[in-house]
């Protein structure tokens, strides 16, 4: 029997971190569906549909990924409510920091108070990739740092882009 998985997020954008997390739950599935979402309360660089084209660029061409195994997906219901659509029996969610736990572990029950077929399971980024947050990735951006060790060639290109339109746009 197949496994497929949910790893919902906002990925504004994408980082090494992710990916790790990414990596690791395609050696426990057979398929994983990469879900971004709009959350009211975050403020996002990328729109819902540039934040799709960066995962499909950095999955797929960049780190050269197998579409058979990822499908990328944007999402606007309750994570339980996208499983049961795509048969997904795991939501995937990745840990950085002790301070992601509480949260997580809240997320966790509720999913599991929505649909009692559904598991969590919580995955690590690796050691040297837990400290990065999209957070963090857009400030240094914003103040042109390097961030080769924290995105993906595609990644980069799509946040100088964005950070070089604003700046002639909404001065």
């Amino acid at each position: 029997m197949s496994k497929t998985a949910i790893y919902p997020g906002t990925f504004d954008p994408i980082t090494f971190g992710h990916i790790d997390v990414i990596k690791k739950s395609l050696k426990i599935v057979d398929k994983l569906i990469v879900a971004t979402t709009d959350n009211i309360e975050k403020d996002y660089l990328f729109s819902l549909e540039e934040r799709i084209e960066i995962l499909n660029k950095c999955l797929f061409n960049d780190l050269r990924l197998s579409k058979k195994k990822i499908k990328i997906i944007s999402f606007d219901d309750l994570t339980v409510k996208i499983c049961k659509k795509y048969k997904a029996s795991i939501i995937i969610r990745g840990l950085r920091a002790v301070s992601d736990f509480e949260y997580e572990f809240q997320l966790a029950g509720m999913n599991k108070k929505l649909d009692k077929s559904v598991e969590t399971i919580f995955l690590m980024s690796d050691i040297e990739n837990q400290i990065i947050s999209s957070k963090f990735i857009k400030e240094i951006g914003k103040l042109k740092g390097d961030l080769k060790k924290f995105v993906s060639k595609s990644v980069i290109k799509a946040i100088n882009f964005k950070l070089e339109w604003k700046k002639y746009f909404f001065l």
